[in-house]
C-alpha cells in the first residue's frame, strides 16, 4: 500500500514538473527578444531612404539608420545639414547608391573626409549601369536609379550584407539569415511584377521625372518623359508630351513628389487624364514597388 501510494505521488510531481516546465518555457518563448541597448548598434548612414530599408531588413535590431536625403528631397540637389555630417562622425558604416547619383558626386570626397575609419558600402558593384534617359546625371554618363529594379535591389542587398558582416563579424549569422530571408521577399515581388504586367500590348507610360529606366528596362516597358535635360519643358515639349500621349493612349501623367506637378497636371488635363503619385525614393520598398507595378497595369489595360 505504502509502495504504491508513493509511487502515485511520484508520477504526480513528475506530471507536474513537466507541466511548469512546459508553462516557463512557453512563456519565454512569448517574451520579446531584448532589444540591442542603443549603445551597441551598429551605425550606419545611407544616402536614400531605400537603402534605408534594405539595411533594416538585414540589420534588424542590431543597426540604427541615418538617411541624408529626407523624404520629399531631391537626391540630386540635397545638401546635407551640420548635423548629419556630425552623425557620419560617429558613423561605423556608410551605403552609397555608388551609380552617379548628384548628392553623391557633390558631397562623397566631405563624406569620406569627415570619418575615415567608416567602413564604406558601394551599393552598386555588381550592377550593369545603363546610359541615358536621366537628366541629372552627367551628358551620357549611367542612370543613377538602379534601386528601381528589383534584380538590382537583390544585389545592392547583398553588397550591404556583406559590409555588415565585416563590421560585425559576431553576428554574422544573423545577417546572412535577414538577408536570404529579405532576398526570397524580392524575389516573390519581381514575379509579381512580371505576372501583373504580362499580355499588355501597350507597353508605354509616361513621367516628369525619367527616374524609371532600370524598372521599364527590366519587365520591357517604354518610358515617355517630360523633363529633359534636367530643365522644366517648354511649351514645344509639353505639345510634344500630349501628342505621344494620344498617340500611345495613354490616361496617366506618373509623378514623383520631389518635383512639381505643375507642367503634368497641364498634360494630364489635355489628355482628359489625370496624375498619379509614383514614389522613385520608397521608404518601404517592397509595397510601394507592388504598388508601382499595380498602377502601371492600369495604365495598360
Amino acid at each position: 500500500m505504502y509502495s504504491s501510494k508513493t509511487n502515485r505521488i511520484t508520477k504526480l510531481a513528475a506530471v507536474a514538473m513537466v507541466l511548469i516546465l512546459a508553462v516557463t518555457g512557453f512563456a519565454a518563448a512569448c517574451q520579446p527578444v531584448a532589444e540591442t541597448p542603443a549603445e551597441e548598434k551598429i551605425r550606419v548612414i545611407v544616402s536614400i531612404l531605400p537603402l534605408a530599408d534594405f539595411v533594416e531588413n538585414i540589420g534588424g535590431e542590431r543597426v540604427a539608420v541615418t538617411v541624408m536625403v529626407p523624404p520629399g528631397a531631391s537626391p540630386h540637389t540635397f545638401a546635407p545639414t551640420p548635423g548629419q555630417l556630425r552623425a557620419v562622425s560617429h558613423a561605423q558604416m556608410y551605403v552609397k547608391v555608388g551609380s552617379g547619383l548628384g548628392f553623391e558626386r557633390a558631397w562623397m570626397d566631405r563624406i569620406r573626409a569627415q570619418n575615415e575609419e567608416m567602413l564604406i558600402v558601394d551599393g552598386s558593384v555588381g550592377i550593369e549601369p545603363i546610359h541615358g534617359g536621366c537628366p541629372c546625371c552627367a551628358p551620357g554618363g549611367p542612370d543613377p536609379h538602379i534601386w528601381l529594379s528589383p534584380l538590382n535591389a537583390r544585389i545592392m542587398v547583398q553588397n550591404i550584407s556583406a559590409g555588415l558582416i565585416k563590421i560585425d563579424p559576431e553576428y554574422a549569422d544573423f545577417y546572412t539569415e535577414n538577408t536570404r530571408r529579405y532576398l526570397q521577399e524580392l524575389d516573390a515581388l519581381d514575379r509579381y511584377i512580371r505576372e501583373r504586367l504580362d499580355g499588355f500590348l501597350n507597353r508605354y507610360f509616361m513621367v516628369y521625372h525619367p527616374a524609371f529606366g532600370y524598372f521599364a528596362d527590366e519587365y520591357n516597358l517604354k518610358q515617355l518623359a517630360i523633363e529633359h535635360e534636367g530643365k522644366e519643358p517648354t511649351p514645344r515639349v509639353i505639345r510634344d508630351s500630349i501628342d505621344l500621349a494620344v498617340k500611345h493612349n495613354l490616361s496617366y501623367v506618373f509623378v514623383s513628389p520631389q518635383f512639381a506637378l505643375r507642367h503634368a497636371e497641364t498634360i494630364a488635363r489635355s489628355i482628359n487624364g489625370q496624375t498619379a503619385l509614383i514614389d522613385p525614393l520608397p521608404q518601404d520598398y517592397i509595397p510601394s514597388m507592388r504598388s508601382l507595378a499595380d498602377l502601371l497595369a492600369r495604365e495598360m489595360e
